[in-house]
């Protein structure tokens, strides 16, 4: 995806997040981030937005402090989160394709800028999911080609990372299989963190196989990791859910 997809991504689902939130109320349960509410989430966000745009605006090399978010409520929170998220938008859509920055993740796209407009695009459309669920309401549509690559960057960029609990005694192998885009990750699973590459790698224990917009909302933990179109040991698909929270 371009750069320009993403940051178009990033500023419709930060619109929706904060309409979801507002018609939630900001003291709403959060039930798909057990002990948030909405202020909580709106705090995460907003702090989280402030924070990635410095790197890209001040071209910071070096990780930083993450920012505290301010003790507000209400509706004074909700304009908080609006500006932070529209200054993000804005820093993205203005800075050079060529700016250098810190980024944290083993595996990203091709430039700085490319990896913060992704990763905040998929930041934002996972908590709008979040936003959503307090109001007990389905989630909005997310296109294949963009929910392919969310679960791309879940499973080649946060799962590669040496924090990633997701561990097994015994070399064990996941298959993550998008039908409607045709991608498919062999995830190859054990005491270190896990392995996962483009493609059939082998046999796989289990194998997971839906459209990429369910992946995405169950391989991050939005919807359960569960139905028909888990087959082989069901197991490793109860050990993701329980220990690949990010």
């Amino acid at each position: 995806m371009k750069i320009t997809e993403f940051v178009e991504t990033l500023e419709r689902e930060g619109e929706l997040l904060a309409e979801q939130a507002e018609r939630a109320g900001t003291d709403a349960l959060v039930p798909t981030c057990p002990s948030w509410r909405i202020t909580d989430l709106l705090r995460h966000t907003g702090a989280v937005h402030r924070w990635a745009a410095s790197y890209v605006r001040d071209a910071a090399v070096e990780p930083g402090p993450f920012p505290e978010a301010p003790e507000l409520v209400g509706a004074e929170l909700l304009s908080w989160f609006r500006e932070g998220h529209a200054a993000l938008v804005r820093t993205l859509a203005e800075a050079p394709a060529d700016v250098q920055c810190w980024t944290f993740l083993p595996t990203a796209p091709p430039s700085p800028l490319a990896f913060w407009a992704r990763r905040q695009a998929h930041e934002t459309t996972v908590h709008r999911m979040d936003a959503e669920a307090a109001l007990g309401l389905a989630f909005s549509p997310v296109a294949p080609e963009f929910a392919e690559d969310g679960v791309d960057e879940l499973l080649t960029g946060f799962h590669a990372r040496p924090r990633s609990r997701v561990r097994t005694d015994r070399p064990r192998t996941l298959r993550i299989r998008a039908a409607d885009t045709g991608a498919v990750w062999t995830v190859h699973l054990s005491q270190e963190p896990p392995r996962a590459v483009l493609g059939d790698a082998g046999p796989a224990d289990c194998e997971v196989t839906a459209d990429a917009a369910w992946l995405y909302a169950a391989l991050w933990n939005r919807l359960p990791l569960t139905g028909p179109g888990i087959t082989g040991d069901e197991s490793l698909a109860h050990l993701w859910t329980e220990t690949a929270g990010i």
